[in-house]
């Protein structure tokens, strides 16, 4: 994914949310110009799991946009997040190879509560 030509920040950008998916849920708090994500994965069998990664996301359509990134550990991670309506897809392939697609709820979050402002974002 290239990063978009436009000068425009994302609808995400500057704010925190909350996937819960089966089995698994996750605190996404992006930077103030969209570029970077702030992960926790705070159920599921990846409980624990947390960093920073550089992200990129293209507007697929109004207020719904794909995100990527890739972890520390290799982990390799799409959303297809709309944040107008409040649904996630994921799909990622974890360091251990394996591959997971995941739908469900978005929910914003207090982006100060869950780090955004003590990593500068």
């Amino acid at each position: 994914m290239s990063r978009p030509s436009h000068a425009t920040r994302p609808a995400f950008a500057g704010r925190a949310f909350r996937v819960d998916y089966d089995g698994l849920s996750a605190h996404n708090v992006y930077s103030a110009d969209g570029e970077r994500i702030r992960y926790a994965i705070v159920a599921g069998p990846y409980a624990g799991a947390h960093g920073e990664a550089a992200c990129q996301w293209r507007e697929i359509a109004e207020g719904v946009y794909a995100i990527s990134w890739q972890e520390a550990d290799g982990a390799t991670v799409v959303h297809v997040d709309d944040f107008a309506n409040g649904s996630s897809q994921a799909f990622f392939t974890a360091s251990d190879l394996s591959f997971q697609r995941l739908h469900g709820p978005l929910v914003e979050i207090d982006a100060a509560a869950h780090g955004e402002q003590e990593s500068g974002k």
